[in-house]
């Protein structure tokens, strides 16, 4: 045996964390690079390697070595839960509402009433333990769905759908699942029925509430921060200080730490400019290694000591009833919602990775004398689970984010500045002057800019209008305005199914409108996306027929930055 080993598997050698952590990451790593050799996500690797030298496996450490590296895999959490928040941004979701509202709606009812029928009925559970599993069940593992997005480099509407549904189908996993362990342990007769409708409101209430406060109020913290520290290495070390505390503080009032973090991301997010340098700084520069840790450490958390033929049966029906509760939930919210194929076809296999809020709600009824009866019984089943949506979660994932077409598109396109909040379908307007009154609101509420006037941008625009008619023919008018040089280019299309009457030289209706904002220092790159919209309206009149009759926003961002406009929109590293 390796002196490694035998120091490893010695139970007489005094703990050491910083070589468990050592050891963990080189496994995690190590794994998780094969993996990708593999075709696989690097989740899935590091999980496979925690699961080998875990307690499964080789069994190198014992529990009280694991749990001295718990803060690491807290902070990792984190980490991971103000990114999903960050995705909460109510500008970037304006044309995302509807699907997600739906989407919301059947996660929160589909999935448990399947899940809850299944085990009610099927395998005898009792009606507390079914409410349990049944909300438990709307869960999905925001940092699994973090990494493989992160790993295979996606972007686009199925990645913005997919990001923004894990933050809120954590949210309703937590009130509904409060809701049930109020009603597992609310009283008999009509003062307990009384007690029952307080404790419905309050408690799940509460959680909320003070998960905001807390998430809110750190945010806001850290925006202060932001305007009078400007060195980058002092506003990590603030960042690094602010995360620890929300989490910190959430754990020691007993509010849901992953919650909290949710709440500082969407404040962070909606309300503050310095969200990227105040949490992805911090996160890009360590991002390797706490993925490793977090996931090699799940793995060797894994343990099947408890898995009897009993506790097998409940978490297969538990896995499958789950599995088909979140497919059918998205398929219906996105039917109705009216996305594309693609979106649809492939959410709900994406939504199945399971970890870090389900066991921290085993942990909850583990610790409430109310559910002792079961709360063995209840972990075992879960945790059985989670093994299996953490080795298979990321790997169906992955699938999703390819068979959508998104997986490598986070690269900088020509006309990368337009997406679905910055398009407008079924458009109307009663002459140019209006049309660009329209675009303007648009493009500055979209763009989010703050520091640019509506007034002076829109003088400028009608100021060139006045020049030359910027309606290029075919259908396409592309009116433009000087930014300042600071701000970087943005623009906003409008598509008019019937065409405007803004007297094109051609004679022709103008169907594709794109408002244009260019700083100075730009103007090459301005004249490429007048090429590319040119080619993609007039050149290839299937593209721009497609891109003009397009059901949603949605629509027409999926066929401008498709495969099939690569050529014309192409990416520019």
């Amino acid at each position: 045996m390796s002196p490694l080993l035998l120091l490893l598997s010695n139970p007489d050698t005094p703990t050491n964390p910083l070589l468990t952590l050592a050891v963990v990451i080189v496994s995690g790593m190590a794994l998780g690079l094969l993996a990708k050799r593999l075709h696989l996500p690097s989740v899935t690797g590091q999980i496979i390697a925690g699961v080998i030298i875990g307690k499964v496996g080789f069994d190198l450490f014992t529990e009280a070595e694991l749990n001295e590296l718990q803060p690491l895999t807290h902070f990792a959490l984190s980490l991971m839960a103000v990114t999903i928040g960050a995705h909460l941004n109510i500008r970037r979701l304006r044309n995302a509402g509807r699907r997600l509202f739906l989407l919301l709606i059947t996660e929160a009812t589909i999935t448990p009433v399947i899940v809850f029928s299944c085990l009610y009925f099927l395998v005898n559970r009792s009606a507390t333990e079914s409410a349990l599993y049944a909300t438990l069940a709307i869960s999905t593992a925001p940092a699994t769905i973090v990494a493989v997005v992160k790993e295979s480099r996606s972007k686009g509407v199925f990645v913005k759908t997919l990001v923004a549904a894990v933050a809120l189908n954590n949210l309703a996993c937590v009130f509904l699942f409060e809701l049930a362990r109020a009603f597992a342990t609310a009283n008999d007769g009509a003062e307990g029925a009384v007690a029952f409708s307080i404790a419905t409101l309050k408690d799940p209430a509460l959680q909320l509430v003070n998960a905001a406060l807390i998430g809110g109020g750190v945010a806001l913290l850290m925006e202060a921060i932001s305007r009078f520290v400007a060195r980058k290495d002092l506003l990590t070390t603030a960042s690094v200080i602010c995360l620890l505390f929300a989490s910190g503080a959430a754990t020691s009032i007993g509010v849901s730490p992953l919650l909290c973090c949710l709440f500082l991301g969407f404040v962070q997010t909606n309300l503050s400019s310095a969200r990227n340098r105040l949490v992805d700084s911090v996160f890009s520069e360590f991002e390797p290694v706490i993925l490793a840790i977090f996931f090699t450490l799940a793995g060797m958390h894994l343990s099947l000591d408890q898995v009897t033929a009993s506790v097998a049966i409940v978490a297969g029906t538990l896995f499958a009833a789950r599995a088909v509760g979140k497919y059918l939930s998205a398929d219906i919210a996105m039917r109705f919602s009216g996305v594309t194929k693609k979106v649809r076809q492939n959410l709900g296999i994406a939504l199945m990775p399971q970890a870090g809020v389900a066991i921290g709600l085993v942990i909850l009824v583990q610790e409430d004398p109310a559910l002792a009866d079961f709360a063995s019984v209840f972990a075992a089943v879960v945790l059985t689970v989670v093994t299996i949506n953490e080795l298979t979660g990321p790997v169906l994932t992955k699938l999703a984010l390819s068979r959508s077409g998104e997986a490598g598109m986070e690269r900088v396109r020509l006309l990368d500045f337009i997406h679905e909040e910055n398009i407008k379908v079924n458009f109307t307007a009663p002459d140019m002057e209006n049309a660009i009154d329209q675009l303007v609101r648009l493009l500055i509420s979209s763009h989010h800019l703050t520091d640019v006037s509506p007034e002076e941008l829109k003088a400028s625009v009608l100021d060139r209008e006045a020049q030359m008619s910027t309606c290029l023919g075919g259908g396409l008018a592309v009116p433009h305005g000087i930014l300042p040089e600071h701000v970087p280019m943005v623009g906003v299309m409008a598509l008019s199914k019937t065409g405007l009457d803004f007297g094109a030289p051609d004679g022709k209706p103008v169907r594709c409108l794109v408002l244009l904002a260019t700083p100075p220092g730009e103007r090459k790159r301005h004249l490429e996306v007048l090429a590319t919209l040119a080619k993609i309206i007039g050149i290839d009149p299937l593209i721009g027929e497609r891109l003009i009759n397009a059901k949603s926003p949605a629509h027409a961002y999926e066929i401008l930055h498709g495969e099939e406009t690569e050529d014309f929109n192409y990416f520019l590293e």
